[in-house]
């Protein structure tokens, strides 16, 4: 497999985010309390983020699908910004209402953010339309 300048333009931003997501996954799924103010009490909380852990996976599978295949990569790019887009405007609405987040949260904002940003660009430029991995 030939690694190209377009390859990298059109898929770092997956790989950044699989290589972030994963482990937030794992740790809301199994110790949240470990890297975040999250204490978790009833079965139920325990059950709602590895439910979060599994939708972290989930997603974390298409865009490897798609940094790989690239019939899976329009699928990827699409689902990285909604996914990416959605939890940073829902930081940020959190951030406007409940009050300031500790810095994870902040930094964490800002990143999902710029990583869909940067996918919609990829999109909206046609750089993936070069993409033949």
């Amino acid at each position: 497999m030939k690694i190209t300048q377009n390859a990298i333009i059109t898929k770092v931003h997956l790989v950044i985010s699989v290589l972030i997501v994963v482990p937030i996954a794992f740790v809301y799924g199994f110790n949240p309390s470990s890297e975040f103010d999250i204490h978790l009490n009833t079965i139920d909380e325990h059950n709602q983020f590895k439910a979060v852990m599994g939708l972290y996976l989930g997603f974390s599978i298409v865009w490897i699908l798609g940094i790989f295949k690239a019939k899976f990569f329009k699928l990827a790019l699409t689902s990285n910004i909604i996914f990416m887009i959605g939890l940073g405007f829902g930081r940020i609405l959190s951030w406007l209402i409940d009050g300031t987040p500790t810095f994870g949260y902040q930094f964490g904002a800002f990143a999902e953010i710029f990583l869909g940003c940067y996918g919609l660009w990829v999109l909206i430029s046609h750089h993936h339309t070069a993409t033949n991995s």
